[in-house]
């Protein structure tokens, strides 16, 4: 088997190929898919700037002002609500906005499915740079958030690319799952539907991770968010390093994720026109 024959067949590295031959065609059509959004509005593509910071503000007045919420920490230290239940609400948002748009990517684009030559999978990649286009202004309102208001800004910073690449990873990987699962079984919408509400009160959005009880902190573990949303949280808001044991794991699970993701897609999209 020659390499080129072997990097098209493999699971790891066939998407990236595909991915960078139609970089230009993803780009292109989740400008539009971002700019459809804002269609029509006054403010058109500076909501998505003004909807996070809006966002920002009233969890500061209703859990700061009104609640006078603390964050219980191990060490005792109290620090902003608002920036750290900002940071979960983040991070649970593009996970649950992909989560409840992959049943149906494909059947709601049924007319790029019927053509032979074009690639469907990147469908998955252009959902995805929607949600991160979102992703990544909420990130930047967080942390000049922190920078005015909260501990200010360091280092561990740079430690936020390898986090959101990892995480981006895994995204991927449950789009096209979630995808494919959806062409051939519709009440995966209703199901993601309800993981999705359930998952933001299952997971430490509006608490840390150590306020749980130990009967349910394995649960929390298993949960594909628990990660991410501490983690964030300690390189953004709390200046700490993330230990590297979860890092590795959530490394490899996001790892798996896409190739399992990628592999089914593949297996199953000979039906797609069929059925859709």
């Amino acid at each position: 088997m020659s390499i080129v024959s072997y990097l098209s067949n493999n699971p790891l590295i066939s998407p990236l190929i595909t991915a960078w031959k139609s970089r230009e065609l993803i780009l292109s059509m989740a400008k539009r898919e971002v700019l459809g959004r804002y269609r029509g509005s006054w403010f058109g593509l500076f909501w998505s700037l003004i909807t996070p910071i809006l966002l920002l503000l009233v969890y500061m007045f209703v859990f700061g002002v009104i609640f006078k919420a603390r964050w219980p920490q191990a060490e005792g230290i109290d620090e902003g609500f608002a920036s750290l239940l900002f940071c979960g609400i983040i991070v649970y948002s593009i996970f649950s906005e992909l989560l409840t748009r992959s049943p149906r990517l494909i059947v709601d684009n049924a007319n790029y499915v019927k053509k032979v030559v074009f690639p469907v999978e990147i469908l998955g990649w252009i959902a995805l740079l929607n949600s991160l286009f979102h992703f990544f202004l909420s990130l930047i309102v967080l942390i000049t958030f922190v920078a005015i208001f909260g501990a200010g800004i360091s280092w561990h910073l740079i430690l936020v690319p390898g986090l959101t690449l990892i995480f981006i990873v895994h995204l991927i990987g449950m789009t096209w799952l979630v995808s494919a699962l959806g062409v051939y079984i519709r009440d995966i919408s209703y199901v993601a539907g309800f993981l999705s509400t359930a998952l933001i009160f299952l997971s430490p959005v509006f608490f840390p991770k150590a306020a749980v009880p130990e009967n349910f902190a394995l649960a929390m573990d298993y949960n594909p968010l628990t990660f991410y949303i501490e983690s964030f949280r300690q390189v953004i808001v709390l200046s700490q390093v993330p230990d590297l044991k979860p890092v590795l794991i959530a490394g490899a699970i996001s790892l798996f994720s896409f190739v399992t993701g990628y592999w089914f897609f593949q297996k199953t999209r000979k039906g797609f026109a069929d059925v859709v």
